[in-house]
């Protein structure tokens, strides 16, 4: 009887003990701040609680032994961890840190407004991108790293030397303003070459508004901005670095160090050096597909602690890049002559930006930028010599009064520019040297006000001063409404403008063979627009979260200024457009990150952007009616690894024929490239990363008979004739009357390629 009784008691403390559970606690973060209401699970079980709004979570009866913890949250990658419990233990605590997601709803946001708001707050629409969204298809410039967001494209304008610009919703270039941390870093000249060399490291996010912002930031922003945002020196990692390499026998390298001066300021210091040094003629036109490049991009930051923790921060960057395309045995002895076709491009640019919020009772904040842009560039015998400085400054008033949330501002820009071309030289003597010098002045008020709990509004209005061009005023309205905690509805009214601005490198580049004509005293662009906007977050009953985004917008142009090059091709006549240009269409991006892993971002873009003059209305050159996006991740075995497959896909575009002679397609076809990416998270402070980029192979001269570069058999013209007036006349060796052309172009020509990379970071 004894015997029995012990075997019982015995088998009542195991059980007694098998069912013993514990408590687990833990704190949910993001860079050092708390991530409010996430939704905590145990996989595999119905156990599960939600976060508080400060990140702390408390979760009961959980049993002994390991378990697989899944956190998620809107606006953050979902985040699993791995937790063993011993039937001794009755508690546990763990810090869970976060990472945001492709595009994070609850960012803090400043570009819609000038004032740092939770995105879903802000009354005006701005989409954010953070580097998890960049990874998950790596480039070596952010110039590039565009190609993946919804509605806005990189646009080459040159085959031989591979500049370009940025389009935004179909517009060209010079409509889209970029900042860096809310200056006017980059000019007209240099969208490209500002873009470039920015090190992905130091990037904390960026920050796009589609649709005229010019009432805050004056001229340029008449169809959008790009806002980069760089990290702030005191939470950045200490060491960070990014190595790729491609089968192209591309080089990209990113370095980023922090550290401190004493107990004042904060340094972050980054560094940048791409090179690209391989000659290759895939579509055997003897010119090179890809521009041969060396660049290297040296950034830093300071941040200075002050009393009362009022900002002061200082960053300037020095860039230096050499490029060259053309045929296949030039060499840089040939740089500028007319033996062997080449187009050589050495930049030199210096930045310098700050802010500083002055030691006074009321927020007051100066902000200033300044950079110069050396540019030494030939175009086969055709030499282009620029010098561009730009100095804007800034002084803005912050103040809330009730329910009104007011900001008050006075700016003041200042553009230098000259070149070796007719557009710079005096007008009576083409020997007197007459650089250009535009001083633009504004002021400018904005009232956000807080009708009620769920009602928002936004009144704004800029005054301009151009001595040219004389008062400019440009108003704007934003209306949000709050329909729930969960549904967002935003209405956006407002104008544009751009002083004119004729000194882009497509201009340059034929300027020298070209006399500039201006037809009038040009009168400066406007725009007026409006967009609607709907967002829709969702949170699923088994962890996951997404949200929908969808956009409308009309634009409409006056007074466009369009350069003609058919009327006479030894001229380029500038005259405003008689009559108007429109764009419009509606977005949408989609986004759902489940608890099993995988997340997906879908976005789609359908819009049409025609030009309108003696009613007869035509479709913008190089504008695509349609264009998607889409990023499909999937993280697996304990988040170690993950596959991210992206790309894009665009409409026909029309394409910059010569003449109804022209054999060349009118129409581009639909393209798409696609890339897939494996990565590897399972070393401490490492990442390792390797795909393919451009998966189908796709190249723009796939499936067309005619070359893409027309006449790059005769690069100089030499068996071009031409009539008394300048026109090209057809006959045996030229029966489509063709010159040398090499602005055929609307997609890149690199074609499929391997890439591998390495991550290391020191928080």
């Amino acid at each position: 009887m004894k015997n029995i009784l012990t075997l019982f008691f015995a088998c009542l403390f195991l059980q007694l003990q098998a069912q013993q559970t514990a408590t687990l606690t833990g704190n949910i973060e993001a860079k050092g701040e708390a991530v409010p209401l996430a939704t905590i699970r145990i996989s595999g079980s119905e156990l599960g609680t939600v976060a508080s709004v400060d990140g702390f979570f408390k979760l009961e009866g959980l049993p002994s032994g390991t378990h697989i913890i899944e956190v998620s949250a809107v606006g953050y990658e979902l985040k699993t961890e791995t937790v063993s419990l011993t039937a001794e233990q009755s508690s546990l605590h763990i810090d869970i840190k976060m990472e945001a997601s492709q595009i994070a709803l609850d960012e803090v946001v400043v570009t819609g407004t000038m004032k740092e708001v939770n995105r879903l707050e802000s009354p005006v629409p701005v989409e954010v991108y953070n580097p998890v969204f960049f990874k998950k298809n790596p480039t070596p410039n952010i110039y590039e790293a565009l190609q993946n967001v919804n509605g806005v494209r990189p646009q080459l304008n040159c085959q031989v030397c591979n500049t370009g610009d940025i389009h935004i919703n179909g517009l060209e270039g010079p409509y889209t303003m970029v900042l860096i941390d809310g200056m006017p870093i980059v000019s007209s000249l240099a969208t490209v070459y500002g873009l470039s060399g920015i090190p992905n490291s130091l990037v904390e996010r960026m920050e796009i508004v589609k649709g005229p912002a010019s009432s805050l930031y004056g001229s340029e922003a008449i169809g959008g901005l790009i806002n980069i945002i760089t990290k702030n020196p005191v939470k950045a990692p200490l060491f960070s670095a990014d190595v790729m390499g491609t089968s192209w026998a591309e080089f990209n390298a990113d370095l980023g160090v922090r550290f401190n001066l004493g107990k004042k300021a904060s340094v972050l210091t980054g560094v940048n050096y791409y090179n690209y040094d391989n000659v290759i003629d895939n579509n055997d036109d003897n010119f090179t597909d890809v521009t041969i490049q060396e660049r290297i991009s040296v950034f830093q930051k300071w941040r200075f602690q002050r009393k009362n923790n009022r900002l002061f921060t200082l960053a300037g960057r020095y860039y230096w890049e050499d490029r060259w395309g053309g045929e296949l045995d030039w060499t840089p002895a040939f740089r500028g002559g007319d033996e062997i076709y080449g187009e050589a491009i050495t930049t030199e640019r210096w930045e310098l930006l700050g802010q500083y919020q002055l030691p006074t009772v009321e927020n007051m904040m100066f902000s200033f930028s300044f950079n110069s842009h050396d540019q030494n560039s030939v175009y086969g015998d055709t030499p282009y010599i620029a010098d561009q400085k730009i100095g804007f400054g800034q002084l803005t008033w912050d103040k809330t009064v009730n329910k009104h949330d007011l900001l008050l501002g006075a700016a003041l820009r200042y553009t230098y520019y000259d070149d070796n071309t007719p557009a710079t030289a005096e007008a009576n003597n083409s020997e007197i040297n007459n650089p250009d010098e535009i001083w633009l002045p504004g002021i400018f008020v904005q009232d956000e006000i807080a009708l009620n709990e769920k009602h928002k509004m936004l009144l704004g209005l800029r005054y301009d001063y151009n001595d040219v061009h004389g008062n400019i005023f440009t108003p704007r309205l934003a209306y949000k409404w709050s329909i729930s905690k969960n549904d967002i509805f935003r209405l956006n009214a407002g104008t544009g403008f751009r002083v004119v601005n004729l000194f882009t490198e497509d201009h340059a580049a034929l300027t020298g063979a070209r006399e500039v004509v201006i037809a009038e005293a040009l009168d400066p662009e406007q725009s007026y627009n409006i967009n609607l906007n709907y967002i829709k977050k969702m949170y699923m009953d088994n962890g996951g979260s997404g949200s929908i985004d969808l956009s409308g917008w009309y634009t409409y142009f006056t007074n466009v200024i369009l350069p003609d090059y058919e009327t006479n091709t030894n001229q380029i006549i500038y005259d405003n457009l008689d009559g108007s240009s429109v764009t419009k269409g509606i977005s949408l991006n989609a986004d759902l990150t489940l608890p099993n892993g995988f997340s997906f971002l879908l976005g789609g873009t359908l819009m049409d952007v025609s030009t309108t003059e003696d009613d007869v209305t035509e479709r913008q050159i190089l504008t695509e009616r349609f264009t998607g996006t889409w990023s499909i991740s999937y993280k697996f075995w304990g988040n170690k690894w993950s596959v991210d497959y992206t790309g894009n896909v665009y409409g026909p575009m029309r394409l910059p024929l010569l003449g109804e002679l022209d054999p060349r397609p009118e129409e581009s076809p639909w393209w798409s490239i696609q890339n897939i990416q494996l990565t590897y998270k399972g070393l401490k402070n490492f990442e390792f990363y390797g795909g393919v980029k451009n998966l189908l192979n796709w190249t723009p001269w796939k499936n067309q008979d005619e070359p893409i570069i027309a006449r790059s058999f005769d690069p100089f013209d030499r068996e071009v004739e031409f009539d008394a007036n300048g026109e090209v006349l057809a006959g045996p060796n030229n029966p489509n009357a063709l010159t040398f052309d090499p602005s055929y172009v609307y997609a890149p020509n690199q074609g499929i390629r391997g890439f591998l990379g390495i991550r290391y970071s020191i928080q």
